[in-house]
This record gives C-alpha cells, sequence and structure tokens, in this order.
C-alpha cells in the first residue's frame, strides 16, 4: 500500500475572515506540512507529516473553536493526490517567471517546473504568487538568498533562476525538503543552491534576502530571529498575512525600514529593509 498524507478537512461557516485568521493562528502550533484553499472559501484542507500532529490539531481545534467549525479527518493517498494535482493545476505567470507542473511544461518556456505535493508552493496560491512578485522587485543577481520554510522550494528555485549566487531553502518537515530535492532535480540550475531540513533558530550566517512566506502568528514570534539573519542593507520579504492581521507588520517595522506592501485577495505581502545602523 503507498503512503497516505494525514489531512484535516476544516469548513470555518460563512467563511468568516477573522475566523478563518484564527484557525491558521491556531494550526501554527501544530507544524502543518501545508495548507490548501479549496474552490469552496470556507474550506481548508490542512496536511500534517503524522497522524499523532493530525490528531493534536483536530483536539487543539476543538478546545479553541468548540463548536465553530467542522472538522473531519482524512488520509490523501498519494496516488489520489497526484490525479487530482494533474487534472487541477496548470503552468502560471508571475511577471518574468513561470512555474508549471511537469504536465504542463511547455518546451522552450524556461519553466521552474514544480512537482505538486504537501510541499507547499505550486505558485497557485496567492501567497505565493505575492512572495514571486516581490522577488522580482528587488536587484537579485549576485546576492545570497534564504528561503525560510521552503516547501516546494519554489521560492529558492525562482531566486536561483533570477541570479542569486548562492540560496538555501531550510524547512523542519521532511517530507517538504524531499519534495524540494525532487523539484530541484526537475530544474537545470547553473549557480549553487541547496535544501536543507533543519531549524530557523540554527542558522547564523547573514543572508542579503530572506524569504519568509509563513504565518503571520510565526512571523510575529519570530521577528527577531529573522531580524538577525538579514545583513545590514539586506531585505526581508514576507507573505503568509492575512489583511486582518494588523499588528504582524508594525512588529517587522521594530527592526526593518517597510520598503511597500501588495495584496491579493485577503493576503498581504510586504518588503522590508534592515537598516545599515
Amino acid at each position: 500500500m503507498g503512503k497516505a498524507w494525514p489531512a484535516l478537512d476544516v469548513h470555518v461557516p460563512g467563511c468568516d475572515p477573522e475566523l478563518k485568521e484564527l484557525v491558521y493562528a491556531e494550526l501554527d502550533d501544530f507544524h502543518p506540512t501545508a495548507i490548501h484553499e479549496p474552490e469552496e472559501p470556507a474550506a481548508l484542507r490542512v496536511f500534517f507529516s503524522s497522524a499523532a500532529l493530525r490528531d493534536a490539531a483536530r483536539r487543539g481545534l476543538g478546545d479553541a473553536f468548540a463548536n465553530r467549525l467542522l472538522i473531519q479527518s482524512i488520509d490523501i493517498p498519494d496516488e489520489d493526490w497526484a490525479a487530482r494535482s494533474q487534472a487541477q493545476l496548470h503552468a502560471i505567470v508571475v511577471g518574468g517567471l513561470t512555474i508549471a507542473p511537469p504536465w504542463d511544461a511547455a518546451p522552450g518556456s524556461n519553466p521552474i517546473v514544480i512537482q505538486p505535493s504537501t510541499g507547499f508552493g505550486t505558485g497557485h496560491h496567492a501567497t505565493t504568487r505575492l512572495m514571486l512578485k516581490a522577488l522580482q522587485t528587488l536587484p537579485v543577481e549576485g546576492l545570497r538568498v534564504l528561503d525560510v520554510g521552503c516547501g516546494s522550494g519554489v521560492l529558492a528555485l525562482a531566486a536561483e533562476r533570477l541570479g542569486a549566487r548562492e540560496t538555501l531553502g531550510i524547512d523542519v518537515d521532511y517530507d517538504a525538503v524531499s519534495n524540494a530535492r525532487e523539484n530541484l532535480s526537475l530544474n537545470v540550475t547553473a549557480l549553487p543552491i541547496r535544501f536543507e531540513e533543519r531549524d530557523l533558530a540554527t542558522l547564523t550566517q547573514l543572508w542579503d534576502i530572506v524569504l519568509a512566506n509563513l504565518t503571520g502568528a510565526l512571523l510575529e514570534r519570530s521577528a527577531v530571529t529573522l531580524s538577525n539573519l538579514v545583513a545590514p542593507g539586506g531585505h526581508l520579504i514576507v507573505s503568509g498575512v492575512m489583511a486582518t492581521e494588523t499588528s504582524v507588520i508594525p512588529t517587522l517595522e521594530e527592526r526593518f525600514a517597510l520598503v511597500g506592501t501588495d495584496h491579493e485577495q485577503e493576503w498581504l505581502a510586504a518588503v522590508l529593509l534592515k537598516p545599515r545602523t
């Protein structure tokens, strides 16, 4: 029998954006591998690396929200994931970058090829598109880029494609790193890029650009650590922040200068500059 991914289907009644924001924050404590939002805006499908984490998350959501959510525990077979992905996902264009699954990588288009898995980041979620768009506003060529919570590796691969001289993607989830390494093998890269299973707190090297498509709650908790990893004069690009999470960007502004923000649907991205002094 093939591997099955433990998951939760979470229905947020009325598609309440404030309630959805609270659900995201609660889920963050249980380290989901990926969160997908199907066409139904009130639904979330949340993947975990183990059934134990999935079950703990279900209990946590139940304790936090009582009967305000409809929650179902499910297991998604690998083959089902692949079949649904192939049926639904196609190449997308964000600025000068094309992101494509292997079955829609047109010859001559030179896309970044991403094999859908539970490593977050096929380019089809608003936060990934916002990050890709923001990255292209900076002069990446010749710089060192760190992708925190790399998921599928799409942002790190985009940085390499834009000319970063050294790129590192990190994630605490083994399956995400495996997916990122698989995607690396699907792409022709000319510059050094690697993916490692490690925690943000273990890093000490300074980076010219740090990419962090996380959750608002995690960005807020990690503000100091992220600041310590950005070289003076370097940039931090963040997303995974909902527009209603109004405290996240001000917390980051305690250590960075805000360059600009962008939004898509209910999601927000920001580019921030680390002062030189």
